[in-house]
Protein backbone atom coordinates (compact mmCIF):
# COMPACT_ATOMS: atom_id res chain seq x y z
CA UNK A 1 0.00 0.00 0.00
CA UNK A 2 2.82 2.25 0.73
CA UNK A 3 4.68 1.68 -2.52
CA UNK A 4 1.66 2.78 -4.01
CA UNK A 5 0.99 5.66 -2.08
CA UNK A 6 4.76 6.15 -3.53
CA UNK A 7 3.83 5.79 -6.76
CA UNK A 8 1.14 7.92 -6.70
CA UNK A 9 3.24 10.51 -5.35
CA UNK A 10 5.71 10.43 -7.80
CA UNK A 11 3.49 10.45 -10.72
CA UNK A 12 1.37 13.39 -9.12
CA UNK A 13 4.78 15.27 -9.01
CA UNK A 14 5.90 14.76 -12.72
CA UNK A 15 2.34 15.75 -13.85
CA UNK A 16 2.61 18.77 -12.18
CA UNK A 17 6.07 19.31 -13.56
CA UNK A 18 5.11 18.39 -16.86
CA UNK A 19 1.42 20.85 -16.78
CA UNK A 20 3.98 23.79 -15.45
CA UNK A 21 6.33 22.91 -18.02
CA UNK A 22 3.83 23.53 -20.62
CA UNK A 23 2.52 26.48 -19.47
CA UNK A 24 5.85 27.91 -19.26
CA UNK A 25 6.60 27.46 -22.19
CA UNK A 26 3.16 28.70 -24.22
CA UNK A 27 3.99 32.55 -21.42
CA UNK A 28 7.26 32.52 -22.39
CA UNK A 29 6.66 32.45 -26.30
CA UNK A 30 3.04 34.71 -26.35
CA UNK A 31 5.03 36.81 -23.99
CA UNK A 32 8.01 37.61 -26.22
CA UNK A 33 6.28 37.44 -29.52
CA UNK A 34 4.26 40.49 -28.09
CA UNK A 35 7.25 42.10 -27.07
CA UNK A 36 8.86 42.13 -30.10
CA UNK A 37 5.92 42.90 -32.35
CA UNK A 38 5.15 46.31 -30.33
CA UNK A 39 6.84 49.48 -29.99
CA UNK A 40 5.53 51.20 -27.13
CA UNK A 41 5.21 55.10 -25.42
CA UNK A 42 5.53 55.69 -22.13
CA UNK A 43 5.08 59.26 -20.63
CA UNK A 44 5.89 60.34 -16.80
CA UNK A 45 4.71 62.90 -15.06
CA UNK A 46 6.47 65.41 -13.01
CA UNK A 47 4.27 64.86 -9.86
CA UNK A 48 1.18 63.68 -9.47
CA UNK A 49 0.02 67.30 -8.89
CA UNK A 50 -3.15 68.29 -10.81
CA UNK A 51 -1.09 70.55 -12.95
CA UNK A 52 1.53 68.37 -13.90
CA UNK A 53 -0.83 65.28 -14.60
CA UNK A 54 -2.76 67.75 -16.91
CA UNK A 55 0.93 68.54 -18.70
CA UNK A 56 1.52 65.23 -19.11
CA UNK A 57 -1.64 64.82 -21.14
CA UNK A 58 -0.75 67.60 -23.22
CA UNK A 59 2.84 66.32 -24.03
CA UNK A 60 0.77 62.92 -24.50
CA UNK A 61 -1.62 64.46 -27.26
CA UNK A 62 1.21 66.88 -29.20
CA UNK A 63 4.14 63.83 -29.59
CA UNK A 64 1.16 61.39 -30.75
CA UNK A 65 -0.44 64.09 -33.12
CA UNK A 66 3.61 64.01 -33.95
CA UNK A 67 3.82 60.63 -34.45
CA UNK A 68 0.07 60.31 -36.34
CA UNK A 69 1.40 62.70 -39.44
CA UNK A 70 4.33 60.26 -39.70
CA UNK A 71 2.57 56.71 -38.85
CA UNK A 72 2.07 55.70 -42.77
CA UNK A 73 5.65 56.14 -43.32
CA UNK A 74 6.89 52.91 -41.33
CA UNK A 75 5.83 49.46 -42.11
CA UNK A 76 7.44 47.48 -39.22
CA UNK A 77 8.54 48.01 -35.63
CA UNK A 78 12.20 47.92 -37.04
CA UNK A 79 11.52 51.17 -38.90
CA UNK A 80 9.57 52.87 -36.11
CA UNK A 81 12.51 52.69 -33.57
CA UNK A 82 15.02 53.61 -36.19
CA UNK A 83 13.18 56.79 -37.31
CA UNK A 84 12.56 57.82 -33.76
CA UNK A 85 15.91 56.65 -32.57
CA UNK A 86 17.42 59.30 -35.09
CA UNK A 87 14.55 61.70 -34.14
CA UNK A 88 14.81 61.67 -30.28
CA UNK A 89 16.01 65.45 -30.30
CA UNK A 90 13.16 66.20 -32.00
CA UNK A 91 10.93 64.66 -29.31
CA UNK A 92 12.21 65.78 -26.86
CA UNK A 93 11.80 69.54 -28.60
CA UNK A 94 8.48 68.75 -28.72
CA UNK A 95 7.98 68.06 -25.11
CA UNK A 96 9.99 70.81 -23.98
CA UNK A 97 7.81 73.38 -26.23
CA UNK A 98 4.73 71.82 -24.84
CA UNK A 99 5.97 72.34 -21.41
CA UNK A 100 6.87 75.87 -21.38
CA UNK A 101 3.75 76.78 -23.50
CA UNK A 102 1.89 75.97 -20.69
CA UNK A 103 4.42 78.13 -18.24
CA UNK A 104 6.50 75.56 -16.73
CA UNK A 105 10.46 75.32 -16.50
CA UNK A 106 11.39 72.09 -15.62
CA UNK A 107 12.82 69.72 -18.96
CA UNK A 108 11.78 66.54 -20.88
CA UNK A 109 13.89 63.55 -21.55
CA UNK A 110 13.68 61.00 -24.35
CA UNK A 111 15.23 57.49 -24.15
CA UNK A 112 14.64 54.24 -26.30
CA UNK A 113 14.71 50.96 -24.17
CA UNK A 114 12.96 48.14 -22.52
CA UNK A 115 10.56 48.81 -20.21
CA UNK A 116 8.41 46.53 -17.55
CA UNK A 117 4.54 47.78 -18.54
CA UNK A 118 1.46 46.45 -16.32
CA UNK A 119 -1.54 45.19 -18.64
CA UNK A 120 -3.19 47.77 -20.97
CA UNK A 121 -6.28 47.75 -22.83
CA UNK A 122 -6.16 49.89 -26.34
CA UNK A 123 -9.59 50.42 -27.36
CA UNK A 124 -10.64 46.61 -27.66
CA UNK A 125 -7.12 45.48 -27.93
CA UNK A 126 -5.38 44.05 -24.82
CA UNK A 127 -1.47 43.63 -23.92
CA UNK A 128 -0.90 41.99 -20.96
CA UNK A 129 1.76 43.07 -18.64
CA UNK A 130 5.65 41.87 -19.67
CA UNK A 131 8.40 44.03 -20.50
CA UNK A 132 8.26 45.53 -23.82
CA UNK A 133 10.39 48.03 -26.18
CA UNK A 134 9.41 52.33 -25.84
CA UNK A 135 10.24 55.10 -26.40
CA UNK A 136 10.09 56.90 -22.71
CA UNK A 137 9.97 60.27 -21.81
CA UNK A 138 10.29 61.80 -18.51
CA UNK A 139 8.57 65.05 -17.66
CA UNK A 140 10.55 66.97 -14.88
CA UNK A 141 11.51 64.53 -11.69
CA UNK A 142 9.51 61.87 -13.73
CA UNK A 143 8.17 61.34 -9.89
CA UNK A 144 4.01 61.16 -11.12
CA UNK A 145 2.16 58.53 -12.30
CA UNK A 146 2.80 57.51 -15.92
CA UNK A 147 0.96 56.85 -19.46
CA UNK A 148 0.90 54.44 -22.09
CA UNK A 149 0.25 53.42 -25.82
CA UNK A 150 1.50 51.95 -28.86
CA UNK A 151 3.27 53.60 -31.45
CA UNK A 152 3.85 50.95 -33.65
CA UNK A 153 0.96 49.33 -34.64
CA UNK A 154 -0.21 52.68 -34.01
CA UNK A 155 -2.88 51.99 -31.19
CA UNK A 156 -2.16 55.88 -29.57
CA UNK A 157 -5.44 57.65 -30.34
CA UNK A 158 -6.11 60.72 -28.37
CA UNK A 159 -9.78 60.40 -27.67
CA UNK A 160 -8.50 57.05 -25.19
CA UNK A 161 -12.69 56.71 -24.33
CA UNK A 162 -13.43 56.27 -28.26
CA UNK A 163 -12.79 52.75 -27.49
CA UNK A 164 -11.53 52.69 -31.60
CA UNK A 165 -8.57 50.81 -32.78
CA UNK A 166 -7.69 51.71 -36.32
CA UNK A 167 -8.08 48.99 -38.75
CA UNK A 168 -5.03 48.87 -40.03
CA UNK A 169 -3.71 48.35 -36.66
CA UNK A 170 -5.12 45.47 -36.07
CA UNK A 171 -3.96 43.92 -39.38
CA UNK A 172 -0.77 44.91 -38.69
CA UNK A 173 -0.51 43.24 -35.21
CA UNK A 174 -2.49 39.87 -36.94
CA UNK A 175 0.54 39.84 -39.30
CA UNK A 176 2.95 39.62 -37.35
CA UNK A 177 1.54 37.24 -34.08
CA UNK A 178 0.17 34.36 -34.59
CA UNK A 179 -3.74 33.36 -34.69
CA UNK A 180 -3.47 32.21 -30.75
CA UNK A 181 -1.66 35.20 -30.20
CA UNK A 182 -3.73 37.79 -32.09
CA UNK A 183 -7.19 35.98 -29.67
CA UNK A 184 -5.36 36.39 -26.90
CA UNK A 185 -5.39 40.33 -27.16
CA UNK A 186 -8.18 40.76 -29.28
CA UNK A 187 -11.00 38.17 -27.81
CA UNK A 188 -12.51 39.87 -24.72
CA UNK A 189 -15.71 37.36 -24.41
CA UNK A 190 -14.10 33.26 -24.75
CA UNK A 191 -13.60 32.04 -21.45
CA UNK A 192 -10.77 29.58 -22.86
CA UNK A 193 -8.96 33.06 -24.10
CA UNK A 194 -9.59 34.60 -20.69
CA UNK A 195 -8.13 31.89 -18.73
CA UNK A 196 -5.09 32.03 -21.00
CA UNK A 197 -4.47 35.64 -20.85
CA UNK A 198 -4.92 35.17 -16.92
CA UNK A 199 -1.99 32.65 -16.73
CA UNK A 200 0.68 35.38 -18.79
CA UNK A 201 -0.60 37.81 -16.86
CA UNK A 202 0.42 35.27 -12.98
CA UNK A 203 3.65 34.44 -14.27
CA UNK A 204 4.14 38.10 -15.96
CA UNK A 205 3.31 39.59 -12.88
CA UNK A 206 5.07 37.30 -10.54
CA UNK A 207 8.42 37.08 -12.50
CA UNK A 208 7.84 33.60 -13.04
CA UNK A 209 8.64 34.55 -16.62
CA UNK A 210 9.19 37.99 -18.69
CA UNK A 211 10.49 38.92 -22.07
CA UNK A 212 13.65 40.54 -21.69
CA UNK A 213 15.98 41.67 -24.25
Amino acid sequence: MKRNNYCFIIISILLALYIFIITFSYVRNVSTNLSQSVFRLHIIANSDSREDQDLKYKVRDDLISYMNSLSKSFDSKDETIAYVSNHLEDFEKIANQTIETNGFTYRANAEIGNFSFPTKTYGDIRLPSGNYDALDVKIGKAEGKNWWCVLYPSLCFVDVTSGYVPEESKTELKDSLSEEEYALISDNESSNIKFKFKLVEFFTNNNIFVAKK
